[in-house]
Order: C-alpha cells, then structure tokens, then sequence
C-alpha cells in the first residue's frame, strides 16, 4: 500500500492516515524524468498499475477514480535480469516489452576497473563536503581499490570510503 501511494498518490481519507491528498511519484515528475530502481522488485499488483501508467500515460490515486493525465520520461534499473524473471512469471512481459525500449548494460565494476580514481574522488568530495573537511587516499588505500572486485559494485566502493 505505501508504495502504491507513493508511486500513484492518494486520495485524503483513502485509508487511515491519509489526512490530506497526496501527489505521487509519477504527478510530481509530470512534465519530468522518474527513476525506477530495482523495479524487477515490484510486487505483481502493482506491475499492472505501472504498466498502466505508461501505457495509458495516467494514474489514478489510490481512493479516486478520476485518471490525472502525466506526461513522464521513465528510467528503470534493476541488478536482475529481467528477461529470465519474465520466463520465470516473476515480472510482467508486457510490462518488460513497454520498459524495454532503450536498453542499456551497464558492467560491474571490476570490468571497469580505470573508473575507480574518478569515483573515489567523486565520493571523497561528497563525503568531504558532508563533514565539512578535505579528504584524501592515500595511494596504497588506491592500490587496493583497484585490485578488489566489489561484488557489491559502486555502493560497495562508497562503503568502503566512508569506512
């Protein structure tokens, strides 16, 4: 329910809580870009309303019957891949064909290893930033990344900056 409302809105009183209206995702990007990660992780249900979504290019609050028209660019991501769920039942086929129109792979780090100093730079100068200070690496600490495979690719690489 909480991602249905935060995906497509609500209407006030739509269920307990819900003491005023409430734009969704897909309103609040009208005339924008949404970004859907790890979209191969909705849940079945709500497949349906997406695909509605952008096939129909509206969305109705959850406890309004009213379609509100949006006009929204879609980038979807997910670590899984999306034609084997779909063999599986996992996730919609026809949902997978009205997402799939520009597709692109984006490898794992340890297949692209030369991005590693400009990302740690990058979250150097984020973190830095954050807690008010210049951070530096010391070039062993480099070394290291570069050698690693970061199963848990990028977000593995800022854990260990912030380490």
């Amino acid at each position: 329910d909480l991602l249905d409302s935060e995906l497509f809105g609500h209407a006030r009183g739509a269920f307990t809580g819900a003491v005023e209206a409430h734009k969704g995702l897909f309103e609040a990007a009208d005339q924008a870009t949404l970004f859907l990660d790890e979209v191969a992780e909705i849940p079945p249900a709500l497949q349906v309303k997406l695909l509605r979504v952008l096939q129909e290019h509206e969305v109705r609050r959850v406890g309004e019957s009213k379609a509100i028209h949006v006009d929204v660019r879609n980038i979807a991501a997910t670590n899984l891949n999306l034609q084997e769920a779909v063999q599986a039942k996992r996730f919609r086929e026809d949902l997978y064909y009205r997402l799939d129109v520009i597709r692109l792979h984006m490898p794992p780090l340890r297949e692209r290893r030369e991005d590693i100093p400009l990302l740690v730079d990058h979250f150097l100068e984020i973190i830095g930033d954050r807690l008010g200070r210049k951070l530096n690496l010391h070039p062993d600490a480099l070394a290291f990344l570069e050698q690693h495979d970061f199963p848990g690719n990028v977000r593995e690489l800022v854990n260990y900056i912030e380490q």
